[in-house]
């Protein structure tokens, strides 16, 4: 497990009467367990609700959770797993195929940069080098009303973060992402995935052929 550590500070300066706010990962489900969540993760649903869904994505063989905590509270997270059986990112059924599920960090804590800095804990050194990540954006998922920013002001701060380790957007004729211009897709395609992967996963993106 790798960690590293910032100060919850709006400067990201140390100061000795600053809590220590540390980044690690990928975190076990029995490290997990020994943790809180704080009352503000509440975006996908409760926080101890979430707290279990976490626990159960890091029990998976490929699920990979980072984390952001002050103390032995959770005030922010990244989560990695195979896309759901329901989705048509599950075609195929490909091992090289890994989604970014969510990123949420607590309001207080979201001044620091602490999503940018999880996601690329996630993605140091070659560890995702022989998979193909992906994001799926969606608008009714945003926190539009404590940011304070447009839909469009969003989606550009969230191209943004997924940019910071190499996502990059990707076409795709997916009914739920065409349902909205804002939606998107973001992809990271590894150094070392072979090309049948990147055609197989390029299949599952266009499924109507007048679009492919």
């Amino acid at each position: 497990m790798q960690h590293i550590k910032i100060y919850h500070s709006h400067s990201l300066q140390a100061a000795p009467d600053q809590p220590e706010i540390i980044i690690e990962g990928p975190v076990s489900a029995d490290r997990l367990q020994d943790l809180s969540m704080h009352n503000k993760l509440d975006a996908f649903r409760r926080p101890k609700e979430q707290l279990e869904a976490l626990i159960e994505i890091a029990q998976l063989p490929e699920g990979r959770i980072i984390i952001a905590r002050d103390a032995s509270t959770i005030v922010g997270y990244v989560t990695f797993h195979y896309p759901d059986e329901i989705e048509r990112w599950s075609q195929g059924h490909m091992q090289d195929l890994i989604e970014l599920g969510a990123i949420e960090v607590a309001d207080d804590y979201r001044a620091v940069g602490l999503g940018k800095k999880m996601i690329r804990l996630a993605f140091a050194g070659d560890q995702m080098e022989n998979i193909i990540c992906f994001t799926t954006e969606y608008y009714w998922h945003w926190d539009l009303e404590t940011s304070k920013l447009t839909v469009w002001e969003y989606r550009q701060m969230m191209e943004k973060l997924m940019k910071s380790v190499d996502m990059i957007w990707f076409a795709t004729d997916d009914p739920e992402i065409c349902s909205h211009p804002a939606n998107c897709l973001m992809v990271r395609i590894g150094k070392q995935v072979p090309i049948s992967s990147q055609e197989q996963f390029d299949r599952i993106r266009f499924q109507q052929r007048f679009m492919y």
